[in-house]
């Protein structure tokens, strides 16, 4: 394809006409959906349900009094069914706000009225600031669109967001919806998403935002793989495993993020479908972990455990499996098809049923569903003034931004200067997408700003697609490479998009599809100047050739970075913003997949069979990159300034480990709580460039248990001018922080030698008793 040059007056004067489309409003407004409407309906003044000024159980208990058997299977079900002679509107369930209000639940929809919303990077993204404040930002500016949406009929009050499951393997399709394959950072995403998205204004801790929702509980990481899907997978895995890796995000979602619900997934867990399992529903989720809210099941995976799975004989055992379970809500029409028959049958109690719709009346409750009209409650005055604002759509951008990966930088070849670079090659099937940027459980953005688009806005440049897709059957190398030799420098933004990874579509390998590594190397051998390679996408590829070939200078990865990431792009790349991402995956190279099927849920090595194990956490195998890894403009040393190097546990006189000896202690044990130490270090940004820069607090524990060869214990997000220093303190909880989960599942304090690591520093620490 012949290259052409972009003006970049054009795509200003393209930028401000699609703005100009997107502020018109051609609808009219519509009502939001809530019960206990004096103003239709006099008579439900006088229902208990309906008054505000009494407890919500008190208010939900009148409600379920009030309603017949057939009734109450209504509110079994997303598409919940009205009660019109109590005043109780059809409401629906689903609705999502992976990272941004999206219309992919049947609850949101966009209209000439509210035409799009900010659309933020791809989660993998965000989670690459690793900026706990960002989170909760972005959450607080979500749900307060979805509340201006709800106010006008377009949106409701419950989505289903965030997705916590562990990155376990570079080909999960649906890796780009999570916060990485660490826990620890996983928990502090999904806690910190959900306060913003749920934490009201006002004195009542009650009171919801908006509701969120924990996804998919749980070991759910597998969703087509060489003919192994989702609907019949059994995820084996150890009780180790299952507490010291997959648990730990649900479990801090609900007791630190306090999340209003949490969704049981499709696959089994060591034989038993996780929405039909009493021990994770009723046991950990509302007997551990004291969920305040509601269990819904993943869409249809109640039909799926009967009709794929064939868990039971009858569609009625099926129904009261997940309801005895503690299932509350079914996401597709399954309980309300069979429940009643389950009743009859003598399968099910009513009173069952009683406990699952007081679940979800009381999360409705703490809503205002059935407070009467939004408009006299607190959000009552957002509205459509109140989505895509400038200040939402700067912190997409912002976003984009904090998360983008500067994984590699020969000679300082970046940042570019606008004064010295003055003609700009952009190559690549990703250079001017749109809809790729904001990967899948999507909504329509305010508006787009591609590569090609945030480039142009700083030099002049010729644009070669280079493939007509990310599949790249056949390279247009000519073209690109003469491009290449007349500019000053050349941007390929290549990587892959929804058609090679997404839900229900795993990928088989971990290399650039096509010919897209050779045009890298031909174009990267042709330039006159650098060559900055952008990858975009959700999980990692082996692109060591590119890491290796000194002719690519540089290499960023941006995730789906959002309606705004052609501009956070080119604000990384001419140096307007220091890079200050870092990986929340391991990049592996293509050897893994042969190694390493996708059904081994197993997270750590094994010898035996030469299976190197999983995460930066257990894996022993080469790495192209791993967790953690990002560079800057700038360097950054850490000096300790306060550690202890001896921590003793006390115990009580007759404990058994005074008499023998002992690997480790219990983690729960008196002696051990509220045993804490800090570690103080000094931050020094050592170059000219201000810049933010994570600090990283790993720790090394002694080999007892199989326990990781690292882990994350902390980090914080600091801001530093040039040649300036600051101050870091971590708190370290001996319990939770120097504890690992023994092959019983049972959390210990490990004994003897902790190696804590903060970048090249390492400071050891003994436990003793």
């Amino acid at each position: 394809m012949a290259s052409f040059i972009v003006s970049s007056v054009f795509l200003v004067l393209v930028s401000w006409h699609c703005l100009s489309l997107i502020s018109v409003r051609v609808s009219a407004q519509t009502s939001p959906v809530f019960a206990c409407d004096a103003a239709t309906n006099p008579q439900v003044a006088s229902f208990g349900f309906c008054n505000a000024s009494l407890g919500t159980d008190a208010r939900v208990a009148d409600l379920v009094q009030r309603l017949t058997l057939q009734e109450k299977i209504l509110f079994i079900v997303n598409g919940a069914g009205s009660v019109s002679r109590l005043g109780i509107p059809k409401y629906e369930w689903w609705s999502e706000a992976l990272h941004g209000v999206s219309n992919v639940g049947p609850g949101t929809k966009f209209t000439g009225l509210v035409p799009g919303a900010t659309s933020f990077p791809q989660v993998i993204l965000t989670a690459a600031s690793f900026n706990t404040s960002l989170f909760e930002a972005i959450g607080r500016v979500v749900s307060t669109e979805a509340r201006a949406m709800y106010n006008v009929g377009l949106a409701g009050l419950t989505y289903w967001s965030p997705n916590i499951n562990i990155f376990r393997d570079p080909r999960w399709g649906r890796g780009q919806e999570t916060p990485g394959e660490d826990p620890l950072l996983s928990s502090k995403y999904g806690s910190s998403y959900v306060k913003g998205l749920q934490q009201a204004d006002g004195d009542d801790p009650s009171r919801l935002k908006v509701a969120a929702c924990c996804k998919h509980y749980t070991a759910y990481d597998l969703d087509n793989w060489k003919g192994v899907d989702r609907y019949h997978f059994n995820a084996v895995v150890t009780q180790q495993d299952m507490d010291d890796t997959f648990q730990p995000p649900f479990k801090s979602c609900v007791i630190d993020g306090n999340v209003a619900s949490v969704m049981c997934s499709y696959n089994q867990v060591n034989g038993k479908p996780t929405c039909a399992d009493p021990d994770l529903l009723s046991g950990v989720i509302r007997g551990q972990w004291k969920l305040n809210g509601y269990i819904v099941s993943d869409c249809d995976s109640v039909d799926v455990f009967y009709n794929n799975q064939h868990y039971t004989k009858t569609p009625e055992e099926a129904a009261a499996k997940a309801i005895l379970a503690g299932l509350d809500l079914n996401c597709g029409s399954f309980l309300g098809q069979h429940t009643e028959a389950a009743v009859k049958a003598g399968l099910l109690n009513e009173s069952a049923i009683d406990k699952a719709i007081t679940n979800n009346f009381a999360t409705l409750m703490r809503l205002g569903f059935f407070d009467g009209d939004p408009s006299k409650q607190p959000y009552g005055e957002l509205g459509p003034k109140d989505v895509c604002t400038p200040e939402h759509q700067e912190l997409a951008r912002e976003a984009a931004r904090q998360g983008i990966v500067l994984l590699k930088n020969k000679a300082g070849s970046l940042p570019l200067s606008p004064t010295t670079i003055k003609t700009l090659a952009v190559i690549g099937p990703n250079a001017n997408v749109t809809k790729t940027m904001i990967g899948n459980y999507e909504g329509i953005p305010c508006k787009y700003t591609t590569p090609l688009q945030g480039l142009t806005t700083s030099v002049a440049t010729t644009y070669v697609p280079g493939c007509t897709n990310v599949a790249c059957g056949t390279a247009q190398v000519d073209d690109a490479k003469k491009a290449a030799a007349s500019a000053d420098a050349t941007v390929l933004v290549m990587g892959i998009d929804q058609s090679l990874e997404r839900e229900s579509f795993d990928r088989v390998d971990l290399l650039l599809p096509g010919q897209q590594s050779l045009l890298i190397t031909e174009v990267a051998k042709a330039a006159k100047g650098p060559v900055i390679l952008v990858i975009m996408s959700g999980g990692g590829f082996d692109v060591s050739f590119a890491k290796n070939d000194d002719k690519v200078t540089s290499i960023l990865w941006v995730g789906y970075p959002g309606e705004a990431g052609g501009a956070a792009i080119a604000d990384v790349i001419f140096g307007y913003y220091n890079p200050s991402g870092r990986l929340p995956m391991t990049w592996y190279p293509q050897s893994y997949v042969d190694k390493v099927p996708m059904t081994n849920m197993n997270m750590r090595p094994d010898p035996s069979n030469g299976y190197p194990g999983r995460t930066y956490r257990f894996y022993t195998g080469e790495t192209i990159y791993t967790f953690g890894d990002g560079l800057s403009y700038t360097t950054f040393s850490h000096k300790l300034a306060k550690a202890p190097t001896l921590v003793s546990i006390p115990l009580e006189g007759d404990h058994v480990c005074r008499s023998s000896e002992c690997k480790s202690v219990e983690a729960i044990e008196q002696s051990c709580k509220n045993l804490a130490f800090d570690v103080h270090l000094r931050v020094q940004n050592r170059g000219s460039y201000g810049a933010s820069h994570t600090v990283f607090l790993f720790s090394t524990p002694p080999m007892v248990h199989n326990s990781p060869r690292k882990h994350l214990l902390g980090f914080e997000k600091v801001s530093l001018s040039g040649k300036s220093e600051t101050f870091v303190r971590f708190k370290v909880d001996v319990c939770k922080d120097l504890s690992v989960v023994d092959e019983l599942g049972s959390r210990k304090v490990a004994l003897g030698q902790h190696v804590l690591h903060v970048g090249s520093l390492k400071h050891s620490l003994t436990v003793g008793i």
